[in-house]
């Protein structure tokens, strides 16, 4: 492939955070859409011929790299079992305000919190340990809850057995108070505080996205 603006492309789409159309690619490259399209469906056979662990896929109105699923085994391992399965501080406050909370939208994980949650929290669902369960009827905030995997993890047999709230979060000062001045607000109402966690981190279950981001440093 000797197109100059082949390796522009593939940089375009490793920083990708999600699908980037043919027309978006055509103007950052300064070329053709017909070009770009030519360009990404050599690469899409390169990848698939030359047999590489990730895969470049059409979805969703546009292009982005995809881990391919005969690697979701040894990627379950790696997220599951591997040095990367202790979550990071933030990732476990996050946790359980979620645990306490459920169900309960990410701008009111953010209020309690005080940071966007965005990163962890895409790390949780990674994990297994939190999911998405629907929309609130009333705000139309999407709702999080902890997945049976996270009472497996914590050795409980229900969210009943949960312990006292305020041992688990010791740093978060007042917080019980907090989350009674919350509970008499719209859980959507305002923006979350600019600050951002540190502990964002890639999804690598089989078939999911493929990603370049740096893994974050872990507490122990």
């Amino acid at each position: 492939m000797s197109d100059e603006s082949a390796p522009l492309i593939e940089v375009l789409l490793l920083m990708a955070t999600e699908p980037i159309s043919e027309l978006e690619l055509a103007e950052t490259c300064e070329r053709p859409v017909a070009e770009v399209r030519t360009i990404l469906a050599e690469l899409q056979a390169f990848y698939d011929d030359t047999g590489r662990g990730f895969a470049l896929r059409n979805v969703g109105g546009g292009w982005r790299y995809w881990t391919r699923p005969e690697h979701a085994a040894a990627i379950g391992r790696h997220l599951l079992e591997g040095q990367h399965a202790t979550l990071s501080k933030p990732a476990l406050e996050t946790l359980s305000v979620i645990a306490y909370l459920q169900p309960v939208s990410r701008s009111r994980i953010a209020a309690v919190r005080g940071v966007n949650v965005d990163g962890v929290v895409r790390t949780l669902i990674s994990r297994g340990l939190v999911d998405d369960s629907g929309r609130d009827e009333s705000t139309g905030a999407g709702q999080l809850v902890t997945t049976p995997l996270f009472l497996e993890r914590m050795g409980l047999t229900s969210l009943d057995d949960l312990p006292p709230l305020a041992p688990n979060l010791p740093e978060v000062a007042d917080l019980e108070a907090e989350l009674s001045r919350l509970a008499d607000l719209d859980p959507e109402a305002g923006e979350p505080v600019g600050a951002t966690d540190a502990a964002a981190e890639p999804d690598p279950r089989a078939d999911t996205p493929a990603t370049t981001e740096p893994e974050p440093q872990q507490e122990n």
